[in-house]
């Protein structure tokens, strides 16, 4: 294996990382995002009121993006399999 291989290998993963939890941390960002506003316009500082509706989204966008964040790492898990011989060899 050189290091070009290596590269390439490292970015994919990267990549498919990213696109994997690129919906269940945005949702949580957003949804973050108008608690906090929300929270601040009222004046109220209660620490569960920020956390629980994050939780619920991240719940949420995994049973939305589920079956593709499946597909993505499946097809990962494909190429890195199907290309064992060359990496090996």
């Amino acid at each position: 294996m050189n290091e070009a291989t290596l590269l390439a290998l490292g970015r994919d993963a990267i990549v498919t990382i990213l696109l994997v939890s690129g919906p269940m941390v945005g949702l949580g960002l957003l949804v973050g995002l108008v608690v906090s506003l929300l929270m601040a316009t009222t004046q109220i500082q209660e620490q569960t009121l920020a956390f629980v509706p994050k939780i619920l989204a991240v719940f949420v966008a995994m049973l939305v993006f589920g079956s593709w964040m499946m597909r993505v790492m499946l097809d990962f898990a494909n190429r890195l399999l199907g290309n064992l011989t060359a990496y090996i060899g």
